[in-house]
């Protein structure tokens, strides 16, 4: 069991793990591609800096940037420690369902507790898609939202932190997991698709943000995109 959960963290199973997500998202996207260009915020926000530098030839870049991270990552992981063990897999995956089905429930508590009182997020936010697109849309945030918050955004901040204040590692963490957790909660404000604001809605998010960090850290990349999109969908569904 210990190696379970320590392996799992490896390439090899959290970015394979992560792989049928990205490709279920994309897949979904390219088929509904006519309802008003709808795509995932985080997909578009690290896209755009491509798409700006060179349009659809950017896209390709930024695919081949990707997906050629995660190959090198995978073939260097699985040269070094072996091929991985199927029915792992499947253990990351009941592993996810449960995150997801507890995750509201924890979270909605926590931010009770900062904010003296229940509170929870609706799924009827934002702005009102069909069905399709709404399960792309959840896919999508478990994918490039924990791509784009966890790995880039406070990989970046802790690194600024500890360049450029010199602070030590954990408070360079620390730093970089509350930043994050605040960026992310108010990305969901931004756009034409943003929420309305509200402060129990923000705080949610945050907490949210700061239990998808953690996740993220003890259990990797993997089980934290798919906790996330799992979650989403679950809310969509209720």
């Amino acid at each position: 069991m210990t190696e379970y959960w320590r392996a799992t963290r490896a390439p090899r199973y959290s970015l394979l793990f992560a792989l049928p997500l990205l490709i279920l998202y994309e897949l979904l996207a390219h088929l509904i591609a006519g309802q008003a260009g709808v795509r995932n915020g985080a997909d578009v926000l690290l896209k755009s800096l491509f798409v700006l530098l060179g349009g659809d030839v950017g896209l390709k870049i930024f695919a081949i940037i990707v997906l050629g991270t995660g190959l090198v990552l995978v073939s260097r992981d699985w040269r070094d420690s072996g091929s991985p063990k199927a029915a792992w897999f499947g253990g990351m995956a009941g592993e996810s369902v449960v995150y997801a089905l507890l995750f509201g429930g924890v979270t909605s508590a926590l931010t009770g507790l900062l904010l003296h009182g229940p509170s929870a997020l609706s799924a009827g936010q934002g702005q009102a898609l069909s069905l399709p697109a709404e399960l792309m849309v959840s896919l999508g945030a478990g994918f490039y939202e924990e791509l784009l918050f966890r790995v880039v955004l406070v990989a970046a901040l802790a690194k600024m932190a500890l360049v450029w204040f010199g602070w030590r590692p954990w408070a360079a963490g620390t730093f970089a997991t509350i930043v994050g957790a605040f960026l992310f909660s108010a990305f969901h404000y931004v756009g034409p698709m943003g929420d309305a604001f509200e402060l129990g809605s923000f705080v949610f998010r945050m907490v949210a943000g700061l239990l998808l960090s953690a996740l993220f850290l003890v259990r990797g990349f993997g089980i934290a995109a798919w906790t996330h999109a799992l979650y989403d969908v679950f809310l969509m569904l209720r």
